[in-house]
């Protein structure tokens, strides 16, 4: 109650309050001392408020808009909206186009405009398998190893380099024979298959070798179809040069040109293939400017086995892809024409 009555007195106007210490709140009364509260003791003149200098009635309309926002989420298209107020509408920029892409200087199309194409017949025939004829005409594969990037020789040498290492020189050169070996055994193998001929009539000790590839590439068997070439050679008159193709035939109703890879490590994305889409690319306008096929091919198919049987990553090329292939790969072309 003393406190109470303490409190009122200090709300009421200043004054002199020496009645205060004469109320009787504990036994004992306290000295005489005069206190005030008069105005002038604790005021100070105020500092000047900058914002007292706003035009008030110039931002009325800013003022208001803020506070009587009931909710401080903005959406995007408030943002928007205020990006506009502020900035003005969003300018419709065209991404540049790359500096320093390169045009093959003799261009020659990847479809052949003036092949005479045969109908298809229903009949079932024998695929194709054209001797490959020597000549002087360079291979794609011989090509392709001339033109690599200095980025591609630095890796390729790094990995050579990291393999003789752990295996020796003597070691490396078996690992490398070995894997040459492989390849073709698998090929054969796949040839015979699509000849429909007796495997048991392989060694075992090859059929040990490709199981785990032939077991790798089931999957990708079951969607090939109409085989039209099996390890048959092909070249380009004009621009001179020729190869091997592995296999051409339709991959889920589209004719390709097949290329058979193995390997040891996963490679799920056809970037992961090197130039091997550069290689089928170069193999398709072959087919198409060969007199010796009566038919063109449009798309690819890298198909990339492993060992240990895993599934096989199957990497279908459509004819847009073939044809920034087919440009790189005449590229390539000029480039060991040039080198050589």
């Amino acid at each position: 109650l003393v406190r109470m009555q303490f409190l009122q007195i200090l709300s009421r106007k200043p004054g002199s309050l020496e009645v205060l210490f004469q109320i009787p709140f504990c036994q004992k009364q306290f000295p005489y001392t005069c206190l005030s509260t008069s105005a002038c003791v604790y005021s100070k003149k105020k500092k000047g408020n900058s914002y007292d200098q706003v035009d008030q009635e110039k931002y009325k309309n800013l003022v208001h808009s803020v506070i009587s926002y009931k909710t401080s989420a903005q959406t995007p298209e408030t943002i928007i909206e205020e990006d506009n107020l502020l900035y003005g509408p969003p300018a419709k920029h065209t991404p540049p186009i790359k500096a320093g892409t390169k045009t093959p200087k003799n261009w020659v199309p990847l479809i052949n405009p003036s092949k005479r194409i045969l109908p298809v017949s229903s009949d079932s025939k024998v695929p194709m398998k054209i001797r490959l004829q020597r000549t002087k005409m360079p291979s794609v594969t011989r090509i392709l190893q001339q033109t690599l990037s200095p980025q591609q020789v630095f890796y390729l040498e790094r990995w050579k380099q990291k393999m003789i290492e752990e295996l020796g020189k003597e070691g490396f050169e078996e690992y490398t024979k070995n894997l040459f070996l492989q390849g073709e055994l698998f090929h054969s193998a796949l040839e015979s298959i699509f000849l429909s001929e007796e495997t048991a009539a392989r060694d075992q000790a090859e059929e040990d070798v490709v199981a785990g590839y032939l077991s790798s590439v089931e999957g990708v068997l079951e969607d090939i179809s109409e085989v039209k070439a099996l390890e048959s050679g092909v070249h380009h008159g004009s621009l001179q040069y020729l190869g091997l193709v592995d296999c051409v035939a339709k991959y889920r109703g589209q004719l390709c040109v097949i290329d058979w890879k193995t390997s040891e490590k996963p490679k799920p994305f056809l970037q992961n293939t090197y130039d091997n889409p550069l290689q089928v690319a170069a193999y398709i306008g072959a087919i198409n400017h060969d007199a010796n096929y009566d038919f063109q091919v449009r798309c690819g198919l890298v198909v990339v086995a492993y060992k240990d049987g895993s599934p096989a990553h199957p990497h279908f090329m459509d004819p847009d892809l073939c044809s920034q292939y087919w440009n790189k790969w005449l590229l390539r072309l000029e480039e060991y024409m040039d080198k050589n």
